[in-house]
């Protein structure tokens, strides 16, 4: 697999989209894999060093899902 920015060998694979990304443009940040609620607090279950492929965005707030409901 290529790398999506310079097309080198890529060593990982973005965490949101699956995208390939080679050491120079791998960076880490956190993914927050669970949200849970007890006693009216919200706590995360967070991955600490998750890749991102740089390209896509994660949006910042909930997708309405209608059909599924």
């Amino acid at each position: 697999m290529n790398c999506w920015h310079c097309r080198h060998t890529a060593v990982g694979t973005g965490r949101f989209c699956g995208r390939g990304v080679c050491e120079n443009h791998a960076k880490q940040r956190p993914y927050i894999l669970e949200l849970m609620q007890n006693d009216g607090h919200t706590r995360a279950l967070v991955v600490d060093d998750a890749l991102p492929c740089g390209t896509c965005h994660p949006r910042p707030n909930p997708v309405a899902l209608p059909e599924l409901d």
